[in-house]
């Protein structure tokens, strides 16, 4: 006699996925318990929504984070740290313009 196997996991946000019937991989970005649906990204970073029931019926295996994949996010990171620089440095030039406004006033003060 042979027993099938399930593989049947829960979604756990942040865990990566296989589906082996269609060999792509995915994490799970969130689960809605309310409304039964799942909000998954796959490598190629495009976005699905599924429900639960669909979820079930998948043959899935849970897989490590791919390699690489982190490396990308940290290239985002650092996106933003340079978004942030670039923000800062703005900020000190509008404290010149405020010190040449004011340098400005006091010269048209003295005539």
């Amino acid at each position: 006699m042979v027993f099938a196997v399930s593989r049947d996991f829960e979604p756990v946000p942040g865990q990566w996925y296989e589906n082996l019937e269609e060999e792509e991989s995915f994490r799970v970005l969130s689960v809605d318990e309310d409304s039964e649906r799942l909000e998954i990204e796959y490598l190629d970073g495009d976005i699905e929504e599924i429900d639960l029931e669909t979820w079930h019926e998948m043959d899935l295996e849970r897989i490590e984070e791919p390699e690489g994949w982190s490396e990308s996010d940290d290239e985002d990171a650092d996106d933003d740290d340079d978004w942030e620089e670039e923000e800062e440095e703005e900020d000190e030039d509008d404290d010149d313009w405020d010190e040449d406004e004011d340098e400005a006033d006091d010269e048209r003060d003295e005539y």
